[in-house]
């Protein structure tokens, strides 16, 4: 086959491509119906979007490893500045204040920082003698790296986002192989400190989405009407949906935000079961290949790397289908590749070009026998 497939072809990571590509063109469909039938506006932008970030996923493919590593901490400097930046100067929007201005592109610094945490601790934990790994000199750096951001986001404010940046820094945390007590300790900490943050931390508005997650029927127009129409959407469609551009929640403008938060009730409406099936099917099979990437690694820091990429999409996937069937309060996190968003996306892209990088180093390594 590689005598007829040229090589820089053959050599492309197609198990996870191929699944990709389904998928954004999948989710493209999806917005084509979410827009009453039109490619304009949400379609068109969704597969552009793509095939931009795309090309940018393919310049990250060619990052050699040292350089990643030795401009990890700048590059989480940058996006640490960055986020200063919003708290200066930046955009409002619904409330809240997240994107920085910058002429010909706005920008949400906190989805930047997603996997920027990710390579930063990666870079640290690579760095780190395995002799310290039981020692406070692995968790206090790594924490101080991970409060900075959390705080700045968490005044913007953006909840869902400071608690994926947690997320994904304490997945790197304990795959560098901390002691589990010290997780066990902080899953009682923060168990202990939960009430004190949602009656003096939280704002107004995220109260009202906790507790309308518990008991949604309570303010059924009101605060529970996001989670109860899309409850109504996906039960709606069945096993086989209502057809492709025959969905009534959305069209009928019953279902809010059906292009973007909600794009899952969409497409369950109108797919039913099978639509949701393939959906997890393909996010398993991309999320196994990056698995597979991570294992075959050969050092720690490209390790960290790959699974941190890994866990951070699957925040987004699992906190979003948690969301859209009312297992978890609304927060505002678009599913990756299907919703209409060029800040998601991005981030995304960025993870799923880290990873085919980290690929090619392992393929370099296994063919080489060192690391570049």
């Amino acid at each position: 086959m590689n005598s007829v497939i040229p090589a820089p072809i053959a050599r492309q990571p197609w198990q996870m491509l191929i699944p990709l590509f389904i998928l954004v063109a999948f989710g493209g469909a999806v917005l084509y119906s979410a827009a009453g039938g039109n490619f304009q506006p949400f379609a068109s932008s969704h597969l552009i979007r793509f095939a931009v970030f795309f090309v940018m996923a393919s310049i990250i493919v060619w990052f050699p490893r040292n350089f990643v590593k030795s401009t990890a901490y700048l590059v989480y400097g940058v996006v640490l500045i960055m986020l200063v930046g919003v708290e200066v100067m930046g955009a409002v929007k619904g409330g809240s204040q997240r994107w920085l201005e910058l002429g010909f592109l706005r920008i949400q610094p906190s989805e930047l920082m997603k996997p920027t945490i990710v390579l930063a601790l990666a870079s640290f934990y690579g760095t780190l003698p395995s002799g310290m790994i039981a020692s406070w000199r692995a968790v206090v750096p790594a924490a101080a790296l991970i409060i900075a951001p959390v705080g700045l986001v968490l005044l913007q404010p953006d909840l869902g986002t400071s608690l994926a940046i947690v997320f994904c820094g304490v997945v790197v945390m304990f795959l560098a192989g901390l002691p589990m007590r010290w997780f066990v300790a902080g899953g009682v900490a923060a168990a202990i400190a939960t009430p004190l943050a949602f009656f003096f931390g939280l704002q107004d508005y995220q109260q009202r989405r906790v507790t309308t997650f518990l008991d949604p029927e309570s303010d059924p127009l009101g605060s529970g009407y996001h989670i109860t129409q899309s409850k109504i959407a996906i039960g709606s469609g069945g096993f086989s949906g209502k057809g492709f551009n025959e969905g009534s929640q959305s069209h009928l403008n019953y279902l809010p935000e059906p292009h973007t938060d909600f794009v899952f009730a969409t497409m369950a409406e109108e797919w039913g079961l099978l639509g949701g099936i393939l959906v997890l099917l393909i996010f398993a099979l991309i999320m196994r290949w990056g698995l597979n990437v991570a294992k075959t690694a050969n050092d720690r820091f490209a390790k960290l790397l790959a699974a941190g990429m890994v866990a951070t999409m699957f925040f987004y996937v699992a906190i979003n289908l948690m969301m859209v069937m009312g297992l978890a309060p609304v927060v505002g996190i678009p599913l990756p590749f299907m919703s209409h968003g060029g800040s998601s996306m991005m981030t995304n892209m960025i993870c799923i070009g880290t990873l085919m990088m980290v690929n090619r180093w392992n393929r370099e390594q296994n063919r080489s026998g060192f690391i570049r």
